[in-house]
């Protein structure tokens, strides 16, 4: 007994002494001991993140824009594809209707902004051409279908008309006031994914010569606008509407940082004439136009390239009333300054017809004044 006694003892000796060897040099061996110190932190309190907004959050414009901008969903009926053999009349003639061109129906996408409590909404020609059925989708999970109103395609822009209650209308803004460098949001619904948010700077204004519509002054931007994007608000920092995003630059589908919105500016005009007639009417003067290249304006002795170059005069049109002659250069409408033959026919087109305007022209050097019976642009 005493000899068993003796190695309980010694056992609880050894280990007494490992325990306090390794409590001494190594204590984050042992399992109880903490593996370092609880970190302090500090969190803000409920009303003060409500009482102090975050300066670089853009949250608020976008709530604000948000409700007012729709996804619209069209089908249409096509050609359906077939072998070209099915084409030729010979062939239909002895196998008759069976092999005669099918229709198929298809559906594509995009985006609207409800511009008023009265269900008008604003969109693209493109989004809305030539579709058998319209359906919108608001943010707040109404659906119904849409008729069209009218719609330009010279410059690519469409009312449609939804008969809903409580519509969430947006604030248009100020595009005229608008800066490169100023911040922008476009919201739409590539791809179809849902309502999407997108931020970028504006690039570049007054874009014109891009050879997408005819009459074109876009706000350029680097906010990623996709397939899906069209017809959708672009808006400034405090969810004011200033564009409708209609087209992109791009080589693949999707963006590149590159954007096109037309400015409201010219969106209201149009969009009030299409509520009330159904259409746009725009003013004519009935020439053809060319820029001025340095070259051209080395043979004409034009201290700078400024103004457009008449090419063309229709005879018995406005212009040709008035006595103007191919060799004029239009360098002002009213008074305000042409740079070029696409600002030459944005400003015409703003006129009334059946108005007199006056033209300041150059012909062999000097400037003279004309007054022009503005006519009505053919469709």
């Amino acid at each position: 007994m005493y000899k068993l006694w003796s190695i309980f003892a010694q056992t609880a000796t050894v280990l007494l002494a490992i325990f306090f060897v390794v409590s001494t040099l190594r204590p984050e061996l042992l399992p109880w001991t903490p593996r370092g110190k609880l970190a302090t932190i500090r969190e803000v309190a409920g009303p003060e993140i409500v009482a102090a907004p975050r300066a670089d959050s853009f949250n608020a414009a976008a709530e604000r824009a948000m409700p007012s901008v729709v996804n619209i969903f069209t089908s249409k009926e096509v050609r359906a594809p077939q072998h070209p053999l099915m084409e030729d009349p010979f062939f239909q003639r002895f196998f008759g209707d069976r092999y005669s061109p099918r229709m198929q129906r298809t559906s594509s996408l995009g985006s609207g902004v409800i511009v008023s409590p009265e269900g008008y909404i604003l969109t693209n020609h493109h989004v809305v051409e030539a579709a058998s059925e319209i359906q919108v989708a608001l943010v707040d999970g109404r659906n119904t279908k849409a008729r069209t109103i009218g719609s330009d395609p010279e410059s690519d822009l469409a009312v449609l008309k939804i008969d809903l209650d409580n519509l969430p209308s947006i604030t248009f803004g100020e595009s005229d006031q608008a800066k490169v460098g100023d911040i922008v949001l476009a919201i739409g619904n590539p791809f179809g994914v849902g309502q999407t948010v997108t931020m970028g700077i504006i690039g570049a204004l007054g874009r014109s010569q891009v050879g997408i519509n005819t009459f074109e002054n876009f706000i350029q931007t680097d906010a990623a606008i996709n397939p899906g994007n069209s017809g959708g608000a672009l808006t400034d920092t405090s969810g004011k509407l200033i564009g409708i995003n209609t087209a992109i630059y791009s080589r693949t589908g999707g963006s590149l940082g590159i954007g096109f919105a037309i400015p409201v500016s010219a969106v209201k005009q149009i969009m009030q004439q299409i509520i009330e007639t159904g259409g746009v009417v725009r003013g004519w003067l009935g020439v053809s136009m060319q820029d001025i290249t340095p070259e051209l304006a080395e043979s004409f002795g034009l201290e700078r390239t400024r103004g457009t170059l008449i090419a063309g005069v229709l005879k018995n049109g406005p212009a040709d009333d008035a006595g103007i002659k191919p060799g004029d250069i239009l360098i002002a409408v009213n008074g305000e300054t042409v740079r070029n033959s696409s600002e030459m026919l944005n400003k015409v087109a703003a006129l009334p017809p059946g108005k007199v305007t006056t033209l300041t022209i150059l012909r062999n050097g000097l400037e003279q004044k004309v007054q022009v019976l503005v006519g009505k642009r053919p469709t």
